[in-house]
């Protein structure tokens, strides 16, 4: 089967329509999935106990993957490129306080510099790894201009995890190689690295000191055991996008 990013020639705001944002929103199965996902993400950030962040959710969708930020206590701000997906995460959320607002993370994120504490993301980087004919630059391209404008948003010394699913090895590769080239230090964590249907890639990385910017040391982990790597080897398929 196509993956929707190949399917759609990378356009994200065209697959997440009207109808896949229903499905996120009455599937318990793809709920369920979402709240793993943002449970992870929030363990891998390893914030300080009892003390409130205030944290970007990039491609935050209909907002699942927000809830575990709020249940622990948290504010934050989600971004989507999908306006039927923002519009079931302003109805579900609502009252709740939380803002969500539509932009392409592929033109770089679209708030002032030092404004968050961290930032996760749920199976949506990967859309930056496809040509999109919609898009003027190349896929490296808009991986670094993501980075940049992230490194820029992100408090130094803040912490991003970003969950994808990389079609190939070579996605990993160019996602982390980005990342450490606009002043993170950093890598990848794999879960169920053995499984190929629950294998799960998270990207994990600190923002740097300006100056120190070049310097980082790139790692990856599987399960949690940390081991540094130059290469990436083996790949987890995935059909969808968000699962």
């Amino acid at each position: 089967m196509s993956r929707p990013e190949a399917a759609t020639e990378g356009r994200a705001d065209k697959f997440y329509n009207s109808s896949e944002a229903q499905s996120y929103s009455q599937s318990n199965r793809l709920r369920r999935v979402q709240l793993s996902l943002g449970n992870r993400s929030l363990q891998l950030l390893q914030l300080p106990p009892n003390v409130p962040q205030y944290i970007l959710d990039i491609g935050c969708g209909t907002g699942i993957s927000g809830v575990p930020l709020s249940r622990a206590g948290h504010i934050w701000v989600g971004t989507d490129i999908s306006i039927s997906m923002l519009q079931v995460a302003a109805k579900e959320r609502g009252s709740k306080g939380t803002d969500v607002l539509i932009s392409d993370m592929g033109h770089g994120l679209p708030f002032r510099d030092d404004m968050f504490d961290a930032a996760i993301s749920v199976s949506a980087l990967q859309w930056l790894c496809y040509e999109a004919k919609h898009h003027l630059k190349s896929p490296r391209d808009r991986l670094l201009k993501f980075f940049k404008t992230l490194r820029r948003q992100l408090k130094e010394g803040g912490r991003a995890v970003l969950q994808f699913y990389p079609e190939q090895p070579q996605d990993a590769t160019a996602i982390r190689d980005a990342a450490v080239q606009c002043g993170f230090r950093g890598g990848i964590v794999v879960d169920y690295p053995s499984d190929l249907n629950a294998k799960k890639y998270y990207l994990v990385i600190d923002s740097i000191p300006r100056e120190d910017i070049g310097t980082g040391e790139n790692y990856f982990v599987h399960s949690k055991v940390r081991v540094k790597h130059n290469t990436m080897k083996g790949s987890g398929k995935s059909n969808g996008s968000r699962r």
